[in-house]
């Protein structure tokens, strides 16, 4: 139903998703958290699809928080053993995909590390959607490496401080190979951005919705983007301001 509601011309060009809900899905349903981790798994790659044949630029992920590192050792290794098994280049092959991942890349296993590496390298040329995973990610990691290296090269002489802008932190951020997010989306019912891309959403419009990811499929990726396609972007411009500028 929705998927034919969508105007072709006006999809955003970056959607992000905080992909929640997998533990709660998996617990109503009886199983263990890894369940509904592995069935995250599997929406994820369904969504990539998806965002490729509505002409997504970018798609970027929160896979893995700086924060959840504090979660139990069994599930940390799960997550990681997960991530492994679904880094799949025959996937991403077969859809012209690109792969980026943003985050600490450090801190995850070396296996996981030369996975991710090898795939960002086997996919750099494809010309499609470019799905970003959020790995080892938050944005107060990123905004405080950001601010590092900029006063790094005020103290060096390469950086005049009365010439930084946001244009600045824009290109010191480790998403400053892709445009800011037109539209973000929540799945499981919270209402907040947790820690995910706090710069880039400045004007981003957000779409929360109670689906868990487990359950959110392409039909419901096009129905975020008819809600999103019903508003007006104003960038704080008036509507007629904005009307009168078409």
């Amino acid at each position: 139903m929705y998927k034919e509601q969508v105007d072709m011309t006006r999809v955003p060009r970056h959607v992000a998703i905080i992909m929640d809900g997998n533990g709660r899905w998996a617990k109503a349903r009886g199983k263990e958290r890894t369940f509904g981790h592995q069935e995250g798994a599997e929406r994820a790659h369904d969504i990539m699809t998806a965002a490729v044949k509505l002409g997504i630029d970018y798609l970027t992920l929160y896979t893995f928080s700086t924060e959840n590192w504090n979660r139990p050792d069994d599930e940390v290794a799960a997550l990681m053993a997960l991530l492994l098994k679904h880094l799949e280049e025959e996937m991403f092959m077969k859809n012209n995909a690109r792969f980026r991942v943003v985050g600490e890349i450090e801190r995850l296993p070396k296996v996981v590390q030369d996975a991710v590496h090898y795939l960002e390298e086997r996919t750099k040329n494809n010309t499609a959607t470019c799905m970003v995973l959020a790995l080892s990610y938050s944005s107060k990691w990123e905004i405080t490496k950001a601010v590092k290296e900029i006063a790094e090269k005020s103290k060096n002489g390469e950086l005049n401080p009365e010439d930084i802008t946001d244009k600045t932190i824009d290109q010191h951020l480790a998403t400053n190979f892709m445009p800011d997010p037109e539209l973000m989306i929540r799945t499981g019912g919270e209402q907040r951005l947790s820690n995910y891309l706090l710069w880039q959403c400045a004007y981003s419009e957000f779409y929360f919705t109670e689906t868990y990811w487990p359950d959110f499929f392409e039909e419901d990726l096009c129905k975020a983007i008819v809600d999103y396609q019903s508003r007006q972007r104003r960038f704080g411009k008036t509507g007629e301001q904005v009307e009168n500028k078409k």
